[in-house]
């Protein structure tokens, strides 16, 4: 499924997204992380149907089915130019709530801040909102995106694939099975490393610490992430924690993706907290620990 409006006149970026569309009801819009595509949600987009929600799951500028501007050095203001304009696309007739993803949760985060009444409530898995998340050594690496590119460009996807089997297997389950992540979820994962522009891997650089502005992003928000995440430091989300007005806290024992190792359990943690929010809940500050 796609949409087309007119070019963005701030980037001339198309605004014509490859996305899915389930359900009726209030609107809840999926938003994936770098290197990912809207397959990150397919466990959740039905189940977000079955209870009377109208589910969006859209691969942002340069991943997926999306389009990938011509560019060997992509800027994070191309990615919320190219959200915005295919949220306005929509024609939604009420606020959505928004669900993103690391980079997606970077996107999310950004929304809600600067269009607080667009934004009915935020679900944020394992978000990312400050160069200092991520490990040193992938700082380092995402200082030469030319690098990733010819790295990325050059590796064969069967080579992507064995990579993201011994991550998986070297994570385990905390269910006991020998794998993080399920075998279709891991061939999917493979694939959208490789379909990625390979400029999209300069994004990081061209980011604004989000930090400052947490405590301004009032909007009930489900905050989920995984104590075992090696890509983003797992203390930075009780940090989150401390400084967003309205939120409230789940760690579950596993790595950068709970919503996909760890699928039932969070779709139920997701659906609780939309029933809640229907509800007009208002969440206080908590923790998971």
């Amino acid at each position: 499924m796609s949409d087309t409006t007119s070019p963005s006149n701030l980037f001339n970026i198309p605004m014509r997204a490859n996305f899915i569309q389930q359900g009726q009801g209030r609107p809840i819009i999926m938003i994936h992380g770098l290197a990912a595509s809207l397959h990150d949600w397919d466990d959740l987009v039905p189940a977000l149907a079955q209870r009377g929600y109208r589910a969006y799951a859209l691969d942002i500028l340069g991943h997926g089915d999306s389009p990938k501007i011509d560019s060997r050095a992509y800027q994070m203001n191309w990615l919320f130019e190219h959200l915005c304009g295919w949220i306005d696309s929509l024609g939604l007739t009420q606020p959505p709530v928004l669900i993103g993803h690391s980079l997606g949760g970077y996107l999310t985060l950004e929304y809600a801040r600067r269009f607080p009444d667009r934004a009915h409530g935020l679900i944020l898995v394992d978000p990312f909102f400050r160069l200092s998340q991520l490990p040193g050594f992938l700082r380092l690496t995402y200082r030469r995106p030319e690098l990733n590119m010819a790295v990325v460009e050059r590796t064969p996807q069967w080579l992507f694939r064995m990579i993201v089997d011994v991550t998986s297997l070297s994570m385990g389950h905390s269910n006991g099975g020998a794998h993080n992540l399920p075998e279709p979820i891991r061939v999917q994962t493979a694939l959208d490393y490789k379909r990625t522009a390979p400029g999209a891997y300069n994004l990081l650089n061209t980011m604004q610490d989000l930090t400052p502005y947490l405590a301004s992003i009032a909007q009930p928000t489900l905050l989920v992430w995984g104590t075992r995440d090696a890509t983003l430091s797992p203390d930075s989300f009780k940090d989150m924690l401390s400084r967003m007005p309205n939120v409230t806290g789940h760690a579950f024992v596993a790595g950068h993706v709970p919503h996909q190792s760890h699928a039932p359990q969070f779709n139920q943690l997701a659906l609780d907290f939309l029933e809640e929010l229907e509800a007009n809940v208002v969440f206080p500050p908590q923790s998971a620990f």
